[in-house]
C-alpha cells in the first residue's frame, strides 16, 4: 500500500486503489485512515457494491463532504455457478457513466470481484478487447480471480446499454478518450414499428 506525504498528514489510499479513467477510481472498502486521501480526490459520488449497510463513520464523512452514495446490493458469491445480477450492473453503469456523478469511487469490500465486474463491463462498453479486460480484472483479483466473474463479463451484453444511454457520448480531445454528458441536440432512441 502506498502512502503520500503531505506536510504533517500521511495520505493513505484504500487497498486496491487505482484510477480507472479520469474522474473514475476503484478500491477496496475505505477506512477512516483513508479519509484524508479521499479528500484529495474531491469526490462527488461513491458507488458501493455490497448489501451491508454503510458504516456510520463513512456515512458521516460523505455527508460532511457532500458526497452522494449509490448502493447496489450485490452479494459476494463464491459459488462457481452464481452470477451477478445483470440488471444491477446495468443500473450501476448508468450511474457510473453519468459525469454529473464524477469524480466517483467504485468499491466493494476488497476491490476485486464486484468492483472488477463493474469495471470489466465498463471496459466492454469502451470496446476494449476481452483479453485486456480479463488482464485488468486479474491484476486486481490476483490468485482469487473467479471464472464465474470472467464468464459474466464475457457474456455481458453492452448493446442494450448503448441504446439506453443516448445521453452519454465519447468526445475525443487531445488523443484522450473522455466521457462527456450532453443533453442538447440528442435524439432519443426510437422504437421501430412494423
Amino acid at each position: 500500500m502506498g502512502m503520500i506525504l503531505n506536510g504533517d498528514d500521511d495520505l493513505v489510499p484504500p487497498s486496491n486503489f487505482a484510477m480507472v479513467e479520469r474522474g473514475i477510481y476503484r478500491s477496496g472498502f475505505p477506512t477512516q485512515s483513508n479519509f484524508g486521501f479521499l479528500e484529495t480526490l474531491n469526490l462527488r459520488s461513491i458507488i458501493y457494491l455490497c448489501p451491508e449497510p454503510y458504516p456510520e463513520s463513512n456515512s458521516e464523512f460523505l455527508r460532511s463532504h457532500g458526497i452522494k452514495l449509490f448502493q447496489f446490493a450485490i452479494d459476494g458469491n463464491k459459488e462457481p455457478f452464481e452470477s451477478i445480477p445483470q440488471d444491477v450492473i446495468m443500473e450501476a453503469l448508468r450511474v457510473l457513466l453519468d459525469i454529473r456523478n464524477h469524480p466517483v469511487l467504485i468499491h466493494c469490500k476488497r476491490g476485486k470481484h464486484r468492483t472488477g465486474c463493474l469495471v470489466g463491463c465498463l471496459r466492454k462498453l469502451q470496446n476494449w478487447c476481452l483479453s485486456s479486460v480479463f488482464e485488468e480484472y486479474q491484476l486486481f483479483a490476483g490468485a482469487k480471480a473467479r471464472v464465474s466473474d470472467l464468464r459474466f463479463i464475457e457474456m455481458f451484453d453492452v448493446s442494450c446499454l448503448r441504446q439506453c444511454l443516448y445521453g452519454i457520448i465519447y468526445c475525443y480531445r487531445s488523443h484522450n478518450r473522455r466521457l462527456v454528458y450532453k443533453e442538447e441536440n440528442l435524439k432519443k432512441p426510437q422504437i421501430a414499428s412494423n
